[in-house]
């Protein structure tokens, strides 16, 4: 997939340069080398440097190309494809419709944002930084975090007027562009193909994990963990928490209230629902293997995407026989699962109520060795089950014959680990 072509005529593009750069990105960059040579390259003088769209096609300005050292080319095709492989742009486009972000303007932010997740640990070790990439010092932003928490972060203004230029096409924002050839377009991807390349790419990851950024390491434990009836179970509780009455609720002056024609000169801001606030509760427990505790990390991780990525609206606190600390989540492998003794997570419970802001859906995760709440609590329950097989003496290693109480019928319950799950 290495021919090159265009979309508005024979363009004058150093194919011979532009490739020698993305050798060079491969070889600083082994576990990238199948999504590097997976872009197709077409020439267009309507990009400002390099831009990809959502069907790997890579559109390059051959001015850019001319006048830019092949070192710092080959940080372009990393940045570039980078874009591709964490899905900006699905998780744009969820992000807008989410957060009611529109116009160009919000384009150029989450382009900027995806920059930023990049940019903080892409370059370095054979890899030079490309002349003007973004990055999140430059914002004065942390390193290490998401797009989606970026986007909390900053608002065009004064620092960010240099950036007016940027656009790395709708495989980083979502947004479809004129010189796009779309899907009907040639020489593009389909569905099934960006996914067998990002599976190799992830194996590449695992395999030789010392050598990739923690980005990346991130990146390849979650791209394709095995699908759960769990998660979709967990995404429909969420779904269902946000519907209620007044559960996510905010206003927004971002979008002007449709009954500001009734006033005129009066502005009014307009009702936006954001993802609901999560609440999870990690069993810590001796009964719960070191293994199961991983699983909640991960499982952890798929709760924060499942509300957008906001990990701001994500509270973890681990709990045995007593509730630890909540903590805001900051990421997944940095949450610390203290405990060992006995198990009554009533406690974990009270603890989340007690939270504030009140969580709409609290979580539980647990291996069901616990006694539950009398009465049900103001929000959605859903509660993940580590499998256990009673009667052989893996309930309890003291008493064979104690079965524990199911889950209460109020809270949503499946099997973490299983093809199948119990969910009611």
């Amino acid at each position: 997939m290495t021919a090159s072509g265009t979309e508005e005529g024979a363009l004058d593009l150093d194919l011979d340069k532009l490739f020698a750069a993305r050798l060079h990105a491969a070889r600083a960059r082994p576990y990238l080398a199948t999504a590097l040579f997976a872009l197709h390259t077409l020439a267009s003088r309507r990009v400002p440097t390099m831009a990809v769209d959502r069907h790997w096609r890579c559109y390059v300005s051959p001015g850019f190309v001319d006048r830019t050292p092949v070192e710092e080319l080959a940080g372009v095709w990393v940045h570039e494809v980078s874009h591709l492989l964490r899905d900006h742009h699905g998780r744009s486009e969820r992000v807008a419709r989410e957060r009611g972000l529109t116009g160009p303007a919000e384009r150029l932010r989450m382009n900027i944002a995806a920059d930023c997740e990049i940019n903080d640990d892409a370059f370095g070790e054979g890899l030079v930084r490309p002349e003007g990439a973004v990055t999140p010092q430059f914002l004065h932003l942390p390193p290490g975090e998401l797009m989606e928490e970026y986007l909390t972060r900053f608002r065009l203004g004064p620092r960010t007027q240099s950036l007016a230029w940027l656009d790395c096409g709708s495989g980083a924002d979502g947004g479809d562009r004129d010189w796009d050839l779309g899907p009907e377009g040639a020489h593009g991807l389909s569905a099934q193909e960006r996914d067998a390349v990002r599976f190799r790419v992830a194996q590449g990851i695992n395999a030789r994990p010392g050598r990739a950024p923690r980005g990346w390491k991130r990146w390849a434990e979650e791209a394709f963990h095995p699908p759960q009836p769990w998660r979709e179970l967990l995404g429909a509780a969420v779904r269902s928490a946000a519907s209620g009455p007044g559960a996510g609720e905010d206003y927004t002056y971002g979008r002007p209230s449709r009954r500001a024609a009734c006033l005129p000169g009066v502005v009014l801001p307009s009702l936006r629902r954001r993802p609901p606030r999560v609440f999870v509760v990690i069993d810590t427990s001796g009964s719960v293997s070191d293994a199961e505790l991983g699983s909640a990390l991960l499982e952890v991780s798929a709760i924060s995407r499942a509300v957008g990525g906001r990990r701001d609206l994500v509270t973890v606190a681990a709990c045995d026989a007593a509730a630890r600390v909540a903590h805001p989540l900051c990421r997944a492998e940095g949450i610390s699962l203290m405990g060992g003794g006995g198990t009554d997570l009533r406690s974990g419970f009270a603890a989340a109520l007690r939270a504030r802001p009140r969580p709409d859906v609290v979580v539980v995760l647990t291996d069901g060795q616990t006694p539950w709440p009398d009465t049900r609590p103001p929000c959605r329950t859903v509660v993940g089950l580590f499998p256990r097989h009673g009667g052989d003496g893996s309930w309890d290693e003291d008493d064979p014959d104690y079965v524990p109480d199911a889950p209460p019928a109020w809270a949503r319950v499946v099997e973490i680990g299983t093809t199948t799950g119990a969910g009611r």
